[in-house]
């Protein structure tokens, strides 16, 4: 036995879909521009969700610390002599220069990450290559060989081969072998990456042997990370100290001010859309009020009738937030978000593409529904009560 309570819900929401089909195009639309909302909104929530974790997954083995020479502001290549003042530091566990720079394939449009480092004197330096989707990372003995990223290889149209050429500063080529390449997984900070030994990059960037790009700093007990940072800052006082957590909460804090500020934007149209939603509940037709008195006359309630509204507005709502949150994670996974991911990233259009993952959490949802399902029910509350309260002999002739 249904309880009659529970029956008479029944009914009235199957009134209510009767209703919604008898006025389809108009709820239809007004589904549609909502579901435009949320789609908006949810890829916004999921882009910044795929982007954190892809840099929080990626800088998981990053240095603990990396030193930086810095003049007038600017970096500059650090001297390795400071290797030594650095080994007076009690709890440093290895020091790893470090030579990269930006390279700009001319023939191609597209920029390019060179990166060198010692990956055998690294500690645990044999896990780099869990990064790789095939082959190994460089050593220090195998001269001219490197690790590209997927559209460095595609930039390149090695397709088979493994064999190419870039330019030194005197457009001279210097010739290198691919033995590795790096997965899907690390794109995000790996896609537009060629890695080679540290003889190789200061050769084609013409870089002193005597001098790195920055110093990587290995720390045995990484409660102390901190304390060597202050530490290594007081003994080189011309350097940037940086730590590895500083480098993971400027991710996130850039993805989520650049989602947060996406996010203002998109309440102007949301509010927007609310208004529309009030002024199109509010806004009875003929037919609309002439059914609400027919309904009373019938001896329907005015719970009742409001009852129809709100299952009309959850049943529009609903379908909205789920087709928005359909398309927007279709938009993330198949589409690379290429409508939003401009906005949050802001690097040079000639960066290569990168794959996202997008990681959809159940507070990624509630907090995509609070900001759009609720207000708009709110906004549709006020009229479906002035709707109920219809006097039915103002209505009937």
């Amino acid at each position: 036995m249904i309880p009659k309570a529970l029956e008479k819900q029944f009914n009235i929401l199957d009134f209510s879909l009767s209703s919604l089909w008898r006025r389809k195009l108009k709820n239809i639309s007004i589904m549609l521009v909502f579901a435009l909302v949320i789609f908006l909104l949810g890829s916004f929530q999921m882009l910044t969700g795929a982007l954190t974790n892809s840099a929080e997954a990626v800088l998981e083995n990053t240095a603990d610390i990396t030193i930086q020479k810095m003049s007038a502001g600017r970096q500059e290549a650090i001297p390795l002599a400071y290797i030594e003042k650095l080994r007076s530091i009690y709890g440093i566990r290895a020091i790893i220069p470090r030579v990269w720079g930006y390279y700009f394939d001319e023939s191609n449009l597209a920029n390019f990450t060179i990166l060198a480092l010692e990956s055998d004197s690294m500690p645990n330096g044999d896990k780099l290559n869990l990064t790789l989707d095939h082959g190994h990372f460089p050593k220090r003995t195998e001269a001219g060989t490197v690790v590209i990223g997927r559209s460095v290889h595609t930039i390149l149209g090695l397709g088979e081969r493994r064999i190419f050429s870039l330019f030194r500063p005197d457009l001279s080529l210097k010739s290198f072998n691919m033995v590795g390449l790096f997965s899907q997984q690390t794109d995000l900070l790996t896609n537009d990456l060629i890695v080679m030994n540290p003889s190789d990059a200061r050769d084609l960037f013409d870089v002193p042997t005597s001098m790195a790009t920055d110093l990587c700093i290995y720390v045995a007990n990484p409660s102390e990370i901190e304390t060597i940072a202050k530490k290594i800052a007081g003994l080189l006082p011309d350097t940037r100290v940086l730590t590895k957590i500083q480098i993971q909460k400027t991710y996130q804090v850039v993805f989520s001010w650049r989602s947060g500020f996406a996010s203002i934007c998109l309440l102007t149209a949301l509010v927007a859309f609310a208004i529309l939603a009030w002024d199109k509940a509010s806004g009875l037709s003929p037919e609309e009020k002439r059914e609400i008195g027919i309904l009373k006359i019938l001896g329907w309630e005015t719970g009742d009738i409001l009852a129809v509204r709100f299952w009309e507005s959850t049943l529009v709502s609903l379908l909205a937030f789920i087709i928005g949150c359909m398309a927007a994670y279709f938009h993330v996974a198949f589409f690379d978000a290429s409508l939003l991911k401009p906005v949050m990233l802001g690097w040079s259009v000639i960066h290569p593409p990168f794959k996202l993952l997008p990681s959809v959490t159940l507070a990624d949802l509630l907090l995509i529904f609070t900001f759009s399902v609720l207000p708009y029910l709110g906004a549709t509350i006020v009229p479906a009560w002035r709707c109920s309260t219809v006097p039915p002999d103002s209505v009937i002739r």
